[in-house]
């Protein structure tokens, strides 16, 4: 099993930033074998919206908002590594979707994620966001519910 987590710079943020940290991004899970479980999540400041236009294998669409540019180029990371973005595929309330809310609550966005390689896409049960978790962050708890049957090794 493979868990990474990391935090993506912000749409705003130089191009240049952005591509050397989907670059590096890209490299780490490259070393993970396309046979083990992996996970890829934690704060992507990527939204992906609803639209799954295109990225139909990789997505639902039950997201929020719009695509922008760093949704743009997290899906094309997923569609090429074959990961599903989990925030996608479950319906749920908007409030269950959000994962950070501005310090003003006008705007939410759902930029959190957690995806899991293609093959093991049976094994997720449901992701969603758990208000009122004190986790001391301005983002909302995303959770993941995995069903996984282990293999006793003799």
């Amino acid at each position: 099993m493979n868990i990474i987590q990391c935090s993506a710079p912000t749409n705003d943020s130089n191009d240049d930033v952005k591509d050397q940290f989907y670059e590096r991004l890209q490299s780490i899970i490259e070393k993970c074998s396309r046979n083990d479980l992996t996970i890829l999540m934690r704060d992507l400041n990527a939204k992906v919206g609803i639209d799954n236009t295109g990225y139909e294998d990789i997505m639902g669409r039950h997201g929020l908002g719009q695509r922008n540019e760093n949704g743009e180029r997290f899906a094309n990371l997923c569609a090429f590594n074959k990961l599903v973005i989990g925030g996608t595929i479950f319906p749920h309330k908007r409030i269950h979707k959000a994962t950070w809310i501005s310090p003003d609550h006008t705007t939410e966005n759902q930029i959190d994620h957690i995806c899991i390689n293609k093959k093991f896409r049976g094994t997720l049960e449901d992701v969603k966001t758990r208000r009122g978790t004190d986790i001391a962050s301005d983002h909302h708890l995303v959770v993941a519910n995995l069903k996984l049957k282990l293999k006793k090794e003799l």
